[in-house]
């Protein structure tokens, strides 16, 4: 039986501000791990760091000798958050299986395992938050904040979230399901000397951005690059373009409008400069194939998640470090720019048969002293005292951190809920992915796709 449950209204749009970094940075500055170098960070041992969660007033043994499963996304924070789970097995004696797949095989095949009532995994990854919610697949959390032995709200600092972070947590029932776990917005990367030997600059309006990357497509390199394969989970790049052309998937009254002017604009600027300047195979492109070939400089510039700052600046994963420069989402017409945003978030398995031990991992997972960890990594979480942090800036970098931020305060959450928070949300986006990839493959006009998505979704809906 499922749940009737309408999305939560407000709060993604809350701004994220420069005074509230640095209020976090005055609450954290000087101790523990916040104040050692990256160098240590990323090498600590469990007794350089493990006073930061034994301060807490919880009794993290209580669940000793349990083992939870993990269900994880290739992703940024699984790769952050892997190589601390040795300390969190020291803390609390609870092992903790991890079990990695990529976003396409991931979000085909949990809702299979959910569906069926598998107890495992124990804590994953939440893709699909509104059918998650309605299908009763996620426990609540509220039982276990008001429970003093697993608990310590004042250690844990609930505040420290960004606002967008801490509206994410709670459902239209006033009911907390989900932890934020981390926090991006939709950005431009260009590789610059690629940039420069056009004589160019970052592209500010879509104009400019079609112009750039024909400019820089090359025998050798491709001028942009960005998701197009048939798939849900490659429309978020391009949920950021119709937002920014003023248009919406589902407004704000739960109709889709996908085919609307703004939105068939959007798409025709998004799949043409794909089709015109994008790699060949396009048509199978996810976020792992932009990435890797921007990082292997065979693409010269891509608009996506602002994670992938991490990978693109580490020598030894990417060809393009340290001649990076990113910008925002450019701008269409008179419209405000408008990126997408996201925050990863995770939740117990209301069918876990191990409930306690995978509300003890959420809650060092998402603590500040794990998220400065994980931010000496480079993963960007959703706390301002971990966004802070020197280490954080170090490995993440100046410039794109900027950017990230001031893309995150110019994100409508209202917009982006009303669809990917839609219990519906995996038709709907599932219809939004083929009209995608027919318009960067060339198999359909926009108005065309667009029109067809729309029935689909009609239809579900």
């Amino acid at each position: 039986m499922t749940r009737s449950i309408k999305p939560p209204a407000g709060g993604m749009h809350l701004p994220i501000s420069r005074r509230s970094l640095m209020r976090g940075a005055a609450v954290v500055a000087g101790a523990g791990v916040f104040s050692m170098p990256m160098s240590k960070l990323l090498a600590a041992t469990f007794e350089e760091v493990g006073s930061q969660w034994t301060s807490a007033d919880i009794d993290w043994k209580s669940q000793d000798g349990k083992t939870i499963v993990l269900g994880a996304v290739q992703h940024p924070w699984t790769e952050a958050i892997t190589p601390l789970i040795p300390l969190f097995t020291e803390l609390t004696g609870i092992n903790v299986e991890v079990q990695t797949q990529s976003e396409t095989e991931y979000t085909a095949e949990l809702p299979v395992k959910l569906g069926s009532r598998s107890a495992t995994p124990d804590v994953y990854m939440v893709w699909a938050i509104g059918q998650a919610i309605t299908a009763g697949w996620l426990e609540s959390l509220d039982g276990f904040y008001d429970n003093d032995q697993l608990s310590d709200a004042t250690w844990w600092e609930g505040d420290d979230l960004f606002p967008s972070a801490r509206s994410f947590q709670v459902w239209s029932d006033g009911i907390r399901y989900l932890m934020p776990i981390t926090a991006e917005s939709q950005v431009l990367f260009i590789n610059e000397p690629m940039l420069m030997a056009q004589g160019l600059s970052v592209p500010a309006t879509m104009d400019d951005f079609a112009s750039t990357a024909a400019a820089m497509n090359t025998g050798d390199v491709a001028g942009v690059a960005m998701r197009a394969k048939s798939t849900g989970d490659s429309t978020w790049p391009a949920g950021g373009f119709i937002f920014s052309y003023g248009g919406a998937i589902i407004d704000l009254d739960g109709k889709s409008v996908i085919n609307s002017a703004e939105a068939v604009a959007a798409m025709e600027m998004y799949g043409g400069v794909l089709n015109n300047s994008g790699p060949v195979g396009i048509s199978s492109y996810q976020w792992v194939e932009c990435l890797n070939d921007f990082m292997a400089e065979a693409v010269a510039m891509g608009c996506d998640s602002s994670n992938f700052a991490t990978d693109i600046a580490n020598p030894d994963k990417s060809a393009a470090a340290g001649h990076t420069i990113y910008g925002t989402i450019p701008q269409a017409g008179d419209n405000p720019i408008k990126p997408n945003m996201w925050h990863w978030t995770a939740g117990i398995n209301s069918n876990s048969a191990n409930k306690e031990a995978a509300w003890l991992f959420l809650q060092w997972a998402s603590s500040k002293p794990t998220a400065a960890l994980a931010a000496a990594a480079g993963l960007a979480t959703p706390r301002a005292s971990a966004w802070a942090t020197s280490a954080f800036e170090d490995r993440f970098g100046a410039q794109a951190a900027e950017v990230a931020l001031n893309s995150l305060k110019s994100g409508d959450g209202d917009l982006f809920k009303a669809t990917w928070f839609h219990p519906k949300g995996p038709q709907i986006l599932d219809a939004f992915g083929i009209a995608i990839n027919e318009i960067a493959t060339g198999a359909k006009d926009a108005k065309t796709a667009m029109d067809d998505a729309q029935s689909k979704i009609e239809a579900a809906l």
